[in-house]
């Protein structure tokens, strides 16, 4: 069963993704919080796989237990919530290590696969979705590109093909067909690159893929 802790200000939606969630097959909501300080709390407590954390919250928000909860050891994955107008902690929480965004308009089929595909620890969210966040939040920074382009230089070849489809926005599915291999050597790709780039996430990788200028 995927564990999931439930963090929101507002009674309403956590019952609301308690509603959606439970039911799901293989999925378990272990837990509800209402602002930061309370999901470290539960976090500890409870021993979640996966935490659904709004944003914007009364008392510690969203960010700020981000960190906290990135910090210690087993870490849970963060699925962040937040309105499709975008708050400015979108991208600083990216570059934290949260494991994706969901809007909060986010269809019931939806929410529970995006859990199940966070906690497998593959894409975040949906393709296109993290394509978008990533377009308006990541724009290049020069200053950055010769650092990030060294960081890049360690990939193989293909590595770095499978790299650059990441940040383009294409699941293990999509990059399989476009470059003519198995989903599953797809995957082992983006998971060796993540750990000679030292990151947590393809977010993350494909953030560094643009801070680079290789999209």
């Amino acid at each position: 069963m995927i564990r999931v802790l439930l963090v929101d200000d507002e009674a309403l939606v956590r019952a609301g993704l308690r509603m959606i969630l439970e039911p799901a097959e293989g999925i378990e909501v272990v837990a509800e919080a209402s602002d930061g300080s309370a999901a470290i709390t539960a976090a500890a407590q409870h021993r979640p796989d996966v935490v659904l954390m709004d944003v914007r919250m009364a008392g510690m928000d969203g960010l700020t237990a981000l960190k906290e909860l990135r910090r210690a050891g087993d870490a849970p994955k963060v699925i962040m919530l937040t309105t499709f107008d975008l708050d400015d902690y979108v991208h600083t929480a990216l570059r934290n290590g949260a494991s994706g965004f969901l809007l909060k308009d986010t269809s019931p089929r939806d929410l529970a696969g995006a859990v199940r595909t966070v906690a497998e620890g593959s894409a975040m969210l949906t393709p296109k979705v993290t394509k978008r966040l990533i377009d308006t939040f990541a724009g290049l920074a020069s200053e950055g590109a010769t650092e990030a382009r060294q960081r890049l230089s360690v990939l193989t070849d293909r590595e770095g093909e499978v790299v650059r489809a990441v940040a383009r926005g294409l699941s293990n599915a999509e990059i399989a067909r476009e470059l003519a291999m198995g989903e599953g050597t797809v995957k082992a790709h983006v998971s060796r690159a993540l750990a000679k780039l030292g990151l947590s996430n393809r977010v993350q990788m494909a953030l560094l893929v643009r801070d680079a200028g290789m999209t």
